[in-house]
């Protein structure tokens, strides 16, 4: 059992997970959904037959953990307390229920159905056989549905478990009658059913067993393609590391660590925490969060995450985030909330699941009546209203949503793609327009060194040298830019004496016995008309440019900007490729952001925004009639996203950004984003198609099977290959590749 504090206007609100144990089909989590959110005080409840968990959000003055738990109960399921919840694997605990019960039926059923359907082995009194060898098969192998009819008999409701139940022990009870009362098992009378009609009583030994098998066999597929589904949630959470090495050398739990900690971090180890750089520097592999096949290069300074693994230099590491704050927690516990979520397209199967077995009861003893009434006889009016109950088990129709999300949403996580709920899936079919900022979104958030301008004369490098010595003294970010510019030339800095910041202005020192000014024209003075020309290019692009002066004379001028991330441009034409009109609106000024349109291929430039704004613009394109997704990272980003009808916030961007949106991209790649509306559209296309194929099984093989033209085990055996075909289906996503191959 999980549980988490969340905050809503007014409110003190608190969320519960709880692990429900004997829910068996869609109908099951229906019905604890409902009775959860008639309680008082329950603001929220959603139960998953998919991830077997209820999720609760209450007001923890009203009601609590025992009144969902009590409700449970009420309704015939369990909430079991593990001392290590996070140790359950429930599908694994299903597979090992069925198995033995499954390898029971079949090793069972097989003889049963070779005395009953070959005429060469209708031994006299083989019905005796089929009865002793099919009893262990209806009673124990297919006991859990029985059981589970019962215990939802005993609330006046009706699941698929039902009509599995009702329609083998109609056949076993009738074919026990049948053979105790009418004496069928006279003159080696064979089954009739599966080959026509006649007067004489027959047996459906073989046809129970058979059902119970196929059932169970379907069961053990679902149970074993949802375990595989949320693999990549397993997978991501094994992904930290178990311990940490502190400064002093001693090796804790990472359980342990609290925030403020520093440890240690050597080559080839994961990182235990995340944390900032506070000593050394390496290239550090995130492809575990991200997606991203190229290590990030970090130092002093830079933030780091859990689970990434060192890939060169020694580190030092203050821990600024532990346990479910981490980003990996966090990111584990979005997909699990995503993979329990339904989306609004799941709401008809919802609907239909509720009524659907009374109705097809009802359906069933019609056929029954319809054909004694006809003068059809006993046999062929059993064997009819038996196909109906067994072929209408509408267990595709309940794993057709969830089993797709789960692979969908897990297969994100692998992809660097954290998509919060099914509600997400919807959105993004109508999406039309794509609303991108352009700092830290588009470009890369902060000024880097692009040009470096040197006056006839004078050497590039001494430039850079004495420039970039005294701008190393500053933490402005243009003057840090310079100086990084400088080292990654492979230029040499030195430590600068007499330094002097002149705010707004520049930096002033000695370096090399030479004073040396850098900072804007005013600062410098008289600027050569070369450097003068080239500097008035860059800056009606938007680009930020400064001089570098000593001996009374302007030396070189240097031209800063924020760079374009390598990937946009490809990001801007995969979301063309999606047919997506892209927007960008940015606080920056029109000359900077036409320049990074036109680097990138945005469409339309909205500039000179302020953060306020940025919501009226999304409404305001709304307004219009068109379906907005709005991609951003910052605090000002946050109205927006939330506005938007599809929010998608930059992974390495602000928290509050993250909570706004609908799906997170771990990494800061904008190609990412057009991997993530792919992703979802392929999934909801996939949800889609599940319905459809359930919804035409049933509606098509309902009237076959009334009409006597479906035999109970055929029916069987199509009801199994529905819901193999369902899952088979989901299982497609996990091929997903998008743009990012």
């Amino acid at each position: 059992m999980a549980e988490a504090q969340l905050t809503a206007p007014g409110r003190d609100l608190r969320r519960v997970d709880l692990p429900v144990d004997g829910m068996t089909c869609a109908s099951c989590a229906s019905r604890i959904e409902k009775g959860l959110a008639e309680l008082g005080g329950v603001a929220e409840a959603h139960a998953n037959y998919g991830t077997k968990r209820a999720t609760v959000v209450y007001d923890p003055r009203t009601t609590g953990p025992a009144a969902f738990e009590a409700t449970i109960s009420g309704f015939g399921y369990s909430v079991p307390h593990d001392e290590h919840p996070e140790e359950r694997d429930p599908e694994a605990e299903e597979l090992r229920n069925i198995r033995p019960r499954l390898f029971v039926a079949i090793a069972l059923t097989i003889p049963v159905l070779l005395i009953s359907m070959v005429p060469p082995l209708n031994f006299d009194g083989w019905q005796w056989v089929a009865f002793v060898l099919s009893t262990p098969v209806i009673l124990w192998a297919g006991w859990p549905f029985h059981h589970a009819a019962l215990v939802n008999l005993r609330h006046g409701a009706t699941t698929m478990d039902t009509l599995v139940s009702l329609g083998t022990l109609a056949a076993y009870a009738w074919s026990v009658f049948a053979l105790v009362f009418l004496g069928a098992a006279e003159g080696g009378v064979a089954m009739g059913g599966a080959f026509g009609g006649g007067d004489a009583a027959h047996v459906y030994f073989e046809t129970a067993s058979v059902i119970v098998s196929l059932v169970l066999l379907g069961r053990f597929f679902e149970a074993r393609a949802r375990r595989r589904s949320s693999h990549a949630l397993r997978a991501l959470l094994e992904l930290g590391a178990k311990t940490a090495r502190l400064e002093n050398g001693e090796e804790v739990p990472v359980e342990s660590l609290q925030v403020g900690d520093r440890f240690v971090v050597r080559p080839g180890e994961k990182i235990a925490t995340d944390g900032r750089v506070v000593d050394g520097s390496s290239a550090v592999d995130v492809s575990m969060l991200t997606g991203e096949p190229v290590p990030v290069e970090v130092s002093t300074g830079d933030p780091v995450f859990g689970a990434a693994v060192n890939t060169s230099g020694r580190l030092v590491i203050e821990a600024s985030k532990v346990g479910s704050e981490t980003a990996l927690a966090q990111i584990a516990r979005l997909v699990e909330e995503a993979q329990g979520s339904r989306a609004p397209v799941q709401r008809l199967a919802d609907r239909v699941s509720t009524v659907f077995v009374p109705v097809v009861m009802v359906i069933a003893l019609g056929t029954l009546l319809a054909w004694l009434l006809a003068g059809q006889g006993a046999n062929a009016a059993f064997t009819a209203a038996v196909a109906v109950l067994i072929i209408a088990c509408p267990c595709a129709l309940g794993l057709a949503t969830p089993t797709a999300i789960m692979v969908g949403t897990g297969r994100g996580a692998q992809l660097g793609i954290v998509i919060k709920g099914g509600e997400v899936l919807e959105a993004t079919r109508t999406v039309d327009t794509a609303v991108l900022d352009k700092t830290g979104t588009i470009t890369e958030g902060r000024m880097r060194l692009v040009d470096v301008l040197a006056a006839p004369g004078v050497d590039e490098h001494e430039v850079l040298r004495r420039a970039g010595s005294v701008e190393d003294a500053s933490e402005h970010p243009i003057a840090q830019a310079i100086a990084d510019g400088a080292r990654a030339r492979g230029v040499e800095l030195v430590a600068s004496a007499a330094f002097d910041n002149l705010a707004g202005s520049g930096v002033h020192g000695t370096v090399d016995g030479v004073e040396v000014t850098v900072g804007r024209r005013e600062l410098v003075g008289a600027v050569p008309d070369v450097l003068e020309r080239a500097a008035a290019g860059a800056e009606a692009e938007g680009r930020t440019v400064v001089f570098a002066a000593w001996g009374d004379a302007v030396r070189g001028a240097f031209v800063v900007a924020d760079t374009v991330k390598d990937t946009s441009r490809t990001a801007l034409a995969e979301l063309h490729e999606l047919d997506l009109e892209t927007v960008m609106v940015t606080g920056d000024q029109r000359a900077p952001a036409e320049t990074v349109a036109r680097q990138v291929g945005i469409d339309r430039v909205i500039a000179g925004v302020l953060p306020g704004q940025k919501v009226d613009v999304v409404r305001d394109l709304q307004e219009r009639g068109q379906r907005v997704a709005v991609v951003g990272d910052g605090v000002n980003d946050a109205p927006a996203l939330a506005q938007a009808d599809l929010g998608i916030a930059i992974g390495t961007g602000t928290d509050v950004a993250i909570e706004a949106s609908d799906l997170t991209l771990v990494s800061g790649d904008l190609r990412a984003a057009a991997d993530a509306i792919a992703l979802s559209r392929r999934t909801l296309t996939t949800i889609k198609g599940n319905l459809f194929w359930a919804f035409a099984y049933n509606v098509a093989a309902i009237p076959l099977a009334a009409a006597g033209l479906l035999n109970p085990v055929v029916a069987a055996a199509a009801m199994g290959f529905s819901s193999v075909f369902v899952v088979t289906n989901s299982l497609r996503l996990r091929t997903f590749r998008g743009f990012r191959r």
